[in-house]
């Protein structure tokens, strides 16, 4: 993302929530994870976190593997942390329901798109969120399959 996002625009846009994976990804990849933290900006969609999320986010752009595409980023990992920030919605869950028996972490995504009343949950993880398919009547969904979702609602 070459220019700063600015905070966003709440609207009838397509609300979601972006497991930790595919924010890594758009902050750090760009790439179509990166065009979902675009639409967000410009108002396209609407995005939420919660503060369990933005604490695994931030440590994730802590880890040593990431720092030296943290570096080509040219900000550090909480400027970046910060860029995701002011996209994104601040949200509360009540409570995370165990539902992912092998990934409590992905637990925190489910109850951030239950206290959001979101229509999509994006996510890379292919080995517990995807093939869940739904929560609570939540799609759960690459972020390819959300661009072309958000492509359609415009």
């Amino acid at each position: 993302m070459s220019r700063p996002l600015s905070p966003p625009c709440v609207s009838h846009a397509v609300k979601l929530v972006a497991d930790t994976n595919v924010v890594v990804s758009g902050l750090l990849w760009l790439g179509t994870p990166g065009r979902i933290l675009e639409a967000a900006a410009v108002g396209q969609v609407t995005l939420y976190t919660s503060p369990m999320l933005i604490t695994e986010l931030s440590a994730t752009l802590a880890y040593d593997k990431l720092s030296q595409r943290v570096q080509r980023s040219g900000l550090a990992h909480r400027e970046l942390l910060q860029r995701y920030l002011n996209v994104a919605i601040l949200v509360q869950p009540t409570a995370a329901p165990r539902v992912v028996p092998n990934d409590p972490d992905d637990d925190h995504v489910l109850a951030c798109a239950v206290a959001a009343h979101a229509d999509l949950i994006v996510s890379g993880d292919r080995k517990h969120l995807l093939p869940l398919g739904s929560y609570e009547g939540i799609a759960i969904i690459t972020a390819a399959e959300a661009m072309k979702r958000i492509a359609v609602r415009q």
